[in-house]
This record gives C-alpha cells, structure tokens and sequence, in this order.
C-alpha cells in the first residue's frame, strides 16, 4: 500500500483497506505518525506523542474487531483521559506538575474498542478556557489553511491535525462551541451531540450541564460511524436521551424529508457591531442551497434569543464549573494554582467565578431550565407548529489572526463575535452541527451552523449527508498537509 495514498482517505475508506487485507494496521499507524512528524512542526497540533505504544498496539493479534480496526487517532487533552497517561488539560500547573490520569473514560475505553490506535494527545487552551487554542503550556496551534491565524479552540489541536491529514479523525469536546468553532476555522464537520448522548465516566464531567463530548471528521460518514459506536448511557447516568431508532451510519444518503428550516442572518440583538458579510453570505448561500434541495427556508429564529438575560446565562454558569475543576486538581496534586502557572484567560474566568454565590448559581441554573423550555419549544411541531433547524453562521467573524482573542478587555470585543451562536445549543442540550460550506475570497473555510430538536441528531446526519452531496467538501485541502 502507497502510504502518500492514506492521506487523503477518510476513516471509513482506512478502516476497509484493514478489512480487505490491503493494509495493516501498523502501515496505517507508521503512515500517520510520518504525517505527523512532517506537518506538527509548522502547526503544532500534537503535543503529547505515543508512537510506540501504538505501534505495539497495531503489531497485537489481539486489536478489536471494531468498525475502526487499525485506523489512527488522537485525543483532545482535555477529558477523555486513560489511565496511567499524561492529561495536562492545556494548563501549566499540571504539565509541570507531571499529572497523569488515574481512570480511563468511558469513551476513551469506546473508541480503543471500536479499533482506533491512538497516536497522542492535542493542544486544547488552558481548561478549555477561551475559544483559542494558545496555552502557555504548549503555545499556539495554527490554522492550516494560513498559520498566522487561530485554529479556534477548545479542539483547535485536533481540528488542525485533522484538516491537514495527520490523522483522518480525532477526538474533541464542546462547552460552548469547542467542537463547531475550530471545525468551521478549519473546515471540517463537528457535531456537538445532544446532552448525555456520549457517556464518559468514570471522569466527572466537570463542565455538565454544559459540556459534551465528539468527533472532529472530514467526511459525514465517519462522524455518524463514530456517533454509533461511542452513544450510549450506562446505568445511573442523570440525563440519557432517548435511543435512537436505527444506527446513524443509516442516515447518511436517507432522505430527509421536506423540512420548515429557519434561517438566523444577523447577530444576537445583545451584541454590538454586524454579522461580517462572509459570514453573512455563508449563512444565506446555504439557505439558497437547501431550498434548491426542496426544504423550506424562512427568516425566522427562537425569540428566546433576544432576550437581554439569555446572554448572561452561560457566564453564569461556566466559570464555576471551571473553578470547581481546577479545585478536582488542586486536591489531587495537594498544590495550589497561581498567577505564575496560570493563564491570563483562565484567572479572569476564576475571578468571576469566585464572585458567584451558591444562590447566584442556582438561579442561573434555574435561568438555564427557562431558556431550554422556550427554546425547545420552538422546535415543538405538537403544539406550536415548530420547525425542523435552525441555520446560523457558526461564528460573526472570519477566523481571526493568533492573539486577537482573549479575555482582556482589548481583545474581548473580537472574541464576543468569534462566537456568538453556539453556546445556546450547549445551554439547551440540542444537537447542532458545523458544515464547511462556505471559503472566503481568501481561502479561508466559514462554517455554517445546523442545530435540531433535542435527540435528533439524525435529522442533522441526513441533511448534512445531502448539503455534503449537493457541495462537496472533502476534496478541499489547506495549504499546510501531509
């Protein structure tokens, strides 16, 4: 097998050369790690290597029969942790501390058994902590298609290994948009799975209610794959949606019917300043895109959204979640976290966090439970005649250069329209899905955002199916690739 060959080949195309015995495994695995060691010094995507193990792992008789038998991944450092191997979360207290990670995931253990070799860990910012892959820990990741500017974050790591071929798919989490915001910077598929969907215990999932767990892929086919194997709830779980009703690898090429789609082309009512006109343009191209495809498209999005009180929720809610992990780690290393092993970003988050009460966070909770009601309720054919999706922009900006966002309150205006749309779907634990449907004049990827009902994931599988046939995507590779 030609491994210049591998490259461009998806999961799915990998996983059948092992299948048909024109590939093994190890030759998957010394393919990606050549990928790897060509392009990660311009990018800086990998930050943690295990090419031995791997390679050992790929040698085994006894690799598991999964869907992904052979192929090569890597995880987001940031949750999805094995046991007796580095997590260092994008932070330097635990990086210098030398923290290794006392439990395996419930994912992690899925994806090992659904057969992919895991080839290292990838640059995520401090915590997850801003949408920014550009830890002092590690430094900067770049974007592939130009390396002056952000790969987004929190799985800007991830994204940027896959979008520049090291590895046809990888691991990623979504908070607020950690898995939609690099995907459109680096234009791949990201998905943000219904709450509860993706199970990863025994690790706490210290960002819940919030925080969910994915897939950065380049093809619609692999993301479903890999939602069939890693769904699931275990026994306990407090939140577990319904079963969907066949596997999601089935939805890919299904008809999805006639849908009522609305279509959201302007910023939030709470933001200042205008949607950026290629964002715009993506938005409504789409549009355009699937009324040719029979749907039905109107200008149309969920009142909640404009409600000044909305926009507060999340900041609400997240930093305490933030300030209870880093108090997890805290007590497991018996150290305290400082200015000088923190970053900029993450102390101001904690800072507002420490000014959060028990009751402040409840009502924000509660706050959260009222949005989600009339949220959802937009999507209620029932009693409301609802719609199907709702399409936006993934981001109010194109992807902006390396150190335009921040917290700090000269860079937090670019920041605010870097990502005004996604953390709804994380508030009301809807699916939603970022398509790479649009390029700049410049050749930069804008992605477009599709969110659905809850659980409904499917209906995101067939329409991204039909938007990635109608315009296909894959065939598009950045300048910086193996």
């Amino acid at each position: 097998m030609d491994p210049s060959a591998l490259n461009i080949m998806d999961a799915t195309a990998q996983a059948e050369l092992v299948r048909r015995r024109e590939a093994s495994p190890l030759e998957l695995v010394d393919a990606a790690i050549q990928r790897i060691q060509k392009v990660n010094p311009q990018l800086n995507a990998v930050v943690w290597e295990r090419f031995e193990k791997a390679r050992d792992e790929a040698r085994t008789a006894h690799l598991p029969e999964g869907p992904f038998r052979g192929v090569p991944f890597l995880t987001k450092d940031l949750g999805c942790t094995t046991a007796g191997e580095p997590d260092s979360s994008g932070s330097r207290f635990l990086k210098e501390n030398g923290y290794v990670a006392s439990v395996t995931t419930e994912l992690a253990r899925r994806i090992k058994a659904a057969g992919f070799i895991n080839l290292g860990r990838t640059n995520t910012p401090e915590f997850g902590a801003v949408p920014t892959t550009e830890p002092l820990a590690w430094g900067p990741t770049r974007n592939p298609w130009d390396t002056t500017r952000t790969a987004a974050g929190s799985s800007g790591g991830s994204c940027a290994a896959v979008a520049a071929l090291m590895v046809p798919v990888a691991h990623g989490s979504d908070g607020g948009g950690s898995i939609r915001l690099p995907a459109a910077a680096c234009g791949l598929v990201g998905l943000k799975p219904t709450r509860g969907r993706i199970n990863i215990w025994p690790s706490t999932e210290w960002l819940t209610p919030v925080s969910v767990q994915g897939f950065q892929t380049r093809t619609v086919r692999d993301l479903a794959a890999c939602m069939d194997f890693a769904s699931g709830s275990l026994p306990g779980d407090p939140m577990p949606p319904p079963v969907p009703v066949r596997s999601y690898a089935s939805e890919v090429g299904a008809n999805p019917g006639k849908l009522r789609i609305g279509l959201w082309n302007r910023l939030p009512a709470t933001l200042d300043g205008s949607l950026h006109p290629e964002c715009e343009e993506a938005v409504e191209q789409a549009g355009k895109l699937l009324e040719t495809l029979g749907h039905s498209v109107e200008l149309a999005h969920p009142a909640i959204l404009d409600d000044p009180k909305t926009s507060t929720i999340f900041n609400r809610i997240w930093p305490v979640r933030l300030l209870s992990a880093l108090q997890s780690f805290e007590r497991k290393l018996e150290k305290k976290a400082g200015p000088d092993n923190l970053d900029p970003d993450t102390l101001y988050w904690l800072d507002r966090a420490r000014g959060v009460s028990a009751t402040d966070y409840v009502v924000a909770l509660e706050d959260m439970d009222t949005f989600t009601r009339a949220f959802a309720g937009w999507w209620d054919h029932d009693r409301r005649g609802g719609y199907d999706i709702l399409i936006t922009p993934v981001t109010g900006t194109v992807t902006p250069k390396l150190g335009a966002l921040g917290m700090d309150s000269a860079r937090l205006k670019t920041s605010a329209l870097w990502w005004p749309f996604t953390a709804y779907f994380n508030l009301a634990g809807q699916p939603a899905i970022s398509l790479p449907l649009h390029w700049t004049k410049d050749g930069l990827p804008v992605g477009v955002q599709l969110g659905a009902a809850y659980a409904r994931e499917d209906v995101l599988i067939r329409l991204a199916a039909q938007l990635e046939q109608a315009r296909p995507w894959s065939a598009r590779i950045p300048p910086v690739h193996a």
